[in-house]
């Protein structure tokens, strides 16, 4: 009987594939503690934790959980190697970044620059965020320079109203409501320029998030797929860390710095005129209109590092 349910469900188009073959850091923690539950797309091994790395700190200093999840392996993203060796060893970055930042982080195994926006990889973006029970999914827009970008958006946009259809992915119980969904910041000006709707002050992590980020050698000291001898070898050596970190912090600094002015209106919104003019680094997010749509107080609660509103 259960065979000939099953074989009437694939045909009626409701039985779907697994996800691909995934490396997991971090035991998923308990849904039920009453914690806010982040999940954070990236397309390749550092893009969630260059873009969401500090505001992932702040959630999990709280308590709150953080998942980081690459979409795809990062096994072309290096100029002097390639294939499983440096999906293995981007894996081992990035689950060292989230345990530096106290966090989860899962490496999807589907090729670096060959990701499609195919029915296969929304389903498993679905299944992601309902597993996770997200109440903030954050992404790429979906306009970038890199394909694997572009697609992780489209995939987590299309992902917002299926994640709480029950005949889309029925092996994984739907979300009862529906996450709020935000993409992360970009200077791309077409077919519209990002818009900072939230903008969160790093200075009390900022340390935290260079430090972590130093795990990333493949890409922060060897220059990743475009990389080359020269560039390696103008970057500090591994046998000077502190000039490493040094090195590091000076660019996060001014990649940083460069968010809070930009985005300084929406500091001053979130954090009150007085304290908004001081804050020196800063992350910034979109809300997508897709997904549920937030008030600002629904925000503050979202955000709770966030100070009380003023009168």
């Amino acid at each position: 009987m259960k065979c000939c349910i099953l074989a009437m469900l694939a045909i009626c188009g409701v039985l779907f594939s697994q996800s691909p073959q995934t490396f997991v850091h971090a035991q998923e923690p308990d849904a039920g503690d009453g914690k806010l539950r982040i999940i954070c797309f990236g397309a390749h091994p550092d893009d969630a934790e260059y873009k969401s790395g500090g505001t992932a700190a702040l959630w999990a200093a709280q308590g709150h959980h953080v998942k980081l999840v690459s979409v795809t392996n990062g096994d072309i993203g290096h100029w002097q190697m390639a294939g499983g060796p440096l999906a293995k060893r981007r894996t081992a970055e990035s689950a060292e970044v989230a345990r530096r930042l106290g966090v989860s982080s899962q490496v999807l195994d589907i090729h670096d620059g060959e990701l499609l926006p195919t029915l296969e990889n929304r389903q498993t973006i679905t299944r992601l965020i309902r597993e996770w029970n997200a109440d903030i999914v954050i992404a790429h827009r979906p306009w970038d320079y890199h394909p694997d970008h572009r697609y992780v958006g489209v995939l987590v946009q299309d992902a917002a109203y299926m994640v709480a259809v029950p005949f889309f992915c029925p092996d994984t119980p739907p979300l009862k409501k529906n996450p709020v969904f935000l993409y992360s910041s970009d200077r791309f000006q077409k077919p519209y320029t990002f818009e900072a709707d939230i903008a969160v002050a790093l200075d009390d992590v900022f340390d935290k998030k260079v430090d972590a980020l130093l795990a990333l050698e493949s890409q922060t000291f060897e220059g990743g797929a475009l990389g080359s001898a020269e560039i390696m070898a103008a970057a500090p050596p591994a046998s000077a860390p502190e000039l490493r970190r040094a090195w590091l912090h000076e660019r996060w600094d001014r990649r940083q710095s460069s968010e809070a002015s930009l985005y300084r209106s929406a500091l001053l919104k979130w954090y009150g005129d007085e304290k908004g003019q001081k804050i020196k680094y800063a992350e910034a997010f979109e809300i997508c209109e897709y997904g549920h749509q937030p008030s600002d107080d629904e925000i503050r609660k979202l955000f709770p590092f966030f100070p009380p509103k003023t009168p």
